[in-house]
């Protein structure tokens, strides 16, 4: 059985054979959080370089940290290398950098000979990335948008179309209101705006349909969402 034990050596002089185990097992470990964040992220379109980035920027962190090894002053002079290069690229998405950190962790676990706890820290985060990836706080069962509904001034339906809201919706809040009066094509029109958290994306068709229904003086002006909109339904 190997014994990792053999790859215990000072910073002073660092054996080939424990570099060589510490960069294949950073490739390894940043190849299976960029392989999770691949098949837990719910993007049609993968950022493949922020992918490939989840890989290399592992090894990077155990390479740095083997050369820094014990020494102060070299952790100190990396610091002062490190700071020439400006790091430009932003990360809008939170859960990307949570993969990035990762990825440094596990590389840096790597270079100080943590092996236990990288390979252990390493599966313990992709599982739990799994795990959320099924559970309500998916992005799947968070489709957020807004409803605009436009009828007659005198309309008496309101309560109706609030009905057909909670039907399809889990949360819906009242948020703005408008008169069309110097709107000649809407004329003693009003438009009742929601901000909605829709249950089934592919309901939102069915939703409109039914507002729609309720009355001649009512329809949907817009029912849009951050990744679909349904004007022309």
């Amino acid at each position: 059985m190997f014994d990792l034990s053999s790859l215990q050596y000072n910073s002073e002089n660092p054996t080939l054979l424990a570099i060589l185990f510490t960069v294949v097992l950073s490739f390894l470990l940043g190849g299976i959080i960029a392989y999770t964040y691949e098949k837990t992220s719910r993007g049609i379109t993968k950022p493949i370089y922020f992918i490939q980035t989840l890989v290399l920027i592992a090894i990077v962190a155990a390479t740095i940290m083997q050369a820094i090894g014990d020494s102060v002053a070299r952790g100190l002079g990396m610091l002062g290398a490190l700071s020439i290069i400006r790091f430009r690229t932003t990360l809008r998405n939170p859960r990307n950098i949570g993969f990035m950190l990762a990825s440094l962790a596990a590389g840096i676990s790597c270079g100080v000979l943590g092996f236990t706890i990288a390979i252990v820290g390493t599966l313990a985060f992709c599982l739990i990335a799994v795990i959320l990836r099924f559970t309500p706080l998916s992005q799947e069962v968070n489709i957020v948008g807004s409803l605009k509904v436009d009828s007659l001034i005198h309309s008496d339906h309101q309560k109706d179309i609030k009905k057909i809201i909670n039907k399809y919706c889990s949360e819906c809040i009242f948020v703005n209101y408008k008169l069309y009066n110097a709107n000649i094509e809407k004329v003693n029109m009003q438009e009742h705006c929601y901000k909605i958290r829709l249950k089934n994306l592919e309901k939102a068709a069915d939703m409109k349909m039914e507002i729609n229904q309720l009355s001649s003086d009512i329809s949907v002006s817009t029912l849009s969402f951050s990744n679909a909109t349904f004007d022309n339904i």
